[in-house]
């Protein structure tokens, strides 16, 4: 007895009629929608948000700080992914082919890294600034000024620019695996193929930014931390002080004038006396108000 299988179906090619033309991923078409419109809808997230962010502080004065620069920025980074990166980035990823030339694929992967990084930088320099307002809040304004603020933004484009660029528009990080290159080009590829050396160096610049970020906002936490154990050992002292004086102020009168107390007592109490009588008599004269009352009825 022989079993039958559905034979497969021919491939799909992401040029039908180019030699060498890479394979296309055989999604159905509700996944294609489904997965067009989940990416859609976080590109279309990212731009309108970190836009907002970005009007709002060049809209305001009052928002017009260092940090708020830093962030405006950082928003502008995230603006540029949305823009320039998600949306050929969905079309690769639900697709499985890049329909967008060479060129393009090697400038959109220089700003996929560069704007990666950029925002990466812009994170730790505004975690810098955090540490500094918390644990040396008197010289912040002169440490930290816009003038400080700019050339970290600077730094931040600067570097991840130069450094994206360095080593994919020279070639520098296939170095070394131009026959692995090679035998996995096809027309309509857009992966890079990037070397040990380069992966390490991506790792270092990575980890050696988040790293700094959790030792300095773990000692932004600390640091607040103890302020609020100061402040909270300030309130009890405090209400420690006042109990005492009132202590202090309660056994001086007792020395001075130690039959006050009982005085007040004995006053309370006639005074407490005197109003039951007055509404014992009140009492009396509603109920004798009735009687007349009833009499007259009769």
């Amino acid at each position: 007895m022989t079993s039958s299988s559905p034979a497969p179906g021919p491939l799909q090619l992401c040029y039908e009629n180019v030699n060498g033309s890479c394979v296309k991923a055989p999604y159905s078409p509700v996944s294609r929608i489904l997965l067009y419109a989940l990416c859609g809808f976080g590109a279309v997230l990212a731009v309108f948000e970190n836009l907002l962010v970005m009007v709002s502080i060049v809209h305001f004065k009052q928002l017009h700080s260092p940090t708020n620069f830093l962030i405006a920025s950082l928003a502008c980074a995230d603006f540029l992914v949305g823009v320039t990166i998600m949306p050929f980035s969905m079309v690769r990823s639900v697709e499985s082919c890049w329909y967008f030339g060479k060129s393009f694929c090697t400038f959109h992967t220089c700003c996929d890294v560069a704007f990666c990084y950029s925002s990466l930088f812009h994170l730790c320099f505004i975690s810098i600034d955090r540490y500094i307002a918390v644990t040396d809040p008197l010289v912040y304004p002169t440490k930290v000024t816009v003038p400080v603020s700019g050339l970290c933004i600077s730094m931040s484009w600067v570097l991840a620019l130069v450094y994206s660029g360095a080593v994919f528009y020279t070639g520098a990080c296939d170095d070394g695996l131009e026959e692995l290159t090679n035998a996995l080009d096809c027309v309509g590829s857009c992966q890079p193929v990037i070397n040990p050396f380069w992966i390490l160096i991506d790792f270092l610049l990575f980890l050696a930014p988040t790293f700094l970020m959790m030792v300095l906002y773990t000692h932004t936490w600390k640091e607040e931390e103890d302020e609020e154990d100061e402040k909270d050992e300030e309130k009890r002292k405090m209400k420690r002080m006042r109990i005492e004086v009132m202590r202090n102020d309660i056994a001086a009168d007792a020395k001075g004038k130690p039959d006050a107390a009982k005085k007040g007592v004995v006053k309370a109490e006639k005074s407490k006396k005197k109003q039951e009588e007055e509404e014992d008599e009140k009492d009396e004269e509603d109920e004798e108000g009735d009687e007349e009352d009833e009499d007259d009825d009769e």
